[in-house]
């Protein structure tokens, strides 16, 4: 499985021969919008775990280049099915088998309206199962209890967390969060972005370490394999 950031919460997963889209925010990111081209991009599906503007903001224009399927939850997929684009639901506790593997939609403590103020649904994280690998990305939320379930459905082998505080958890938040997932490699997520997240990446590190755990910063564009 090949992960690559493109700052914020969006990532690419490749996975079981399919390319899967998350939360892509990228033309108005100032630290991708220069180095990444949406259209560039190739997609069979792209998964939103809520509608927050720096989450949904490019899901349409890549669907519509891309044929993609958008995945989220109900509001959500009433929302892009309106718009006449292909979408299917998928909320929290419910677990869809795809081509590449199955997916398990679980909570996340947040808030959620889409751009316009409209209602996003409640926002949720996603548990990517493949044929080896399991990967659990958070979304936005803060540290919560819940999170101690993921391991009854999969053996996680990466946890992608937020770590930019104020909208999310921070560093020290998502430390305990890993604990609670039984994952000690941590690929940080939701911070930098935007002038309230801005993080120290070495003071992150240090964090992570002192716990005895991986912290991966990944600079935009660049990925790593699980």
């Amino acid at each position: 499985m090949k992960i690559t950031y493109y700052g914020q919460n969006s990532l690419t997963l490749e996975m079981g021969g399919s390319t899967i889209i998350i939360d892509p925010f990228i033309t108005e990111n100032e630290l991708s919008k220069d180095k990444i081209d949406i259209m560039d991009l190739k997609a069979d599906y792209i998964f939103l775990t809520h509608a927050h503007f720096d989450h949904v903001l490019d899901a349409e224009a890549i669907a519509k280049n891309t044929g993609a399927t958008i995945v989220g939850n109900f509001e959500i997929y009433q929302h892009y099915v309106e718009k006449d684009i292909e979408a299917m639901p998928l909320n929290q506790g419910g677990t869809r088998s795809f081509n590449f593997g199955k997916v398990k939609c679980v909570s996340a403590v947040h808030t959620s309206s889409f751009p316009d103020g409209s209602y996003g649904g409640n926002p949720s994280g996603f548990i990517f199962m493949g044929k080896e690998k399991n990967v659990y990305i958070a979304g936005d939320t803060a540290l919560t209890m819940d999170m101690k379930l993921i391991p009854k459905w999969a053996k996680i082998d990466l946890a992608v967390l937020p770590i930019g505080d104020v909208a999310t958890m921070g560093a020290e938040d998502a430390v305990i969060a890993s604990d609670f997932v039984e994952c000690n490699r941590v690929l940080g997520v939701h911070y930098d972005a935007l002038p309230f997240t801005k993080i120290d990446h070495d003071v992150a590190k240090q964090t992570f370490d002192k716990a005895g755990k991986e912290l991966v910063l990944l600079e935009v564009g660049k990925s790593i394999t699980v």
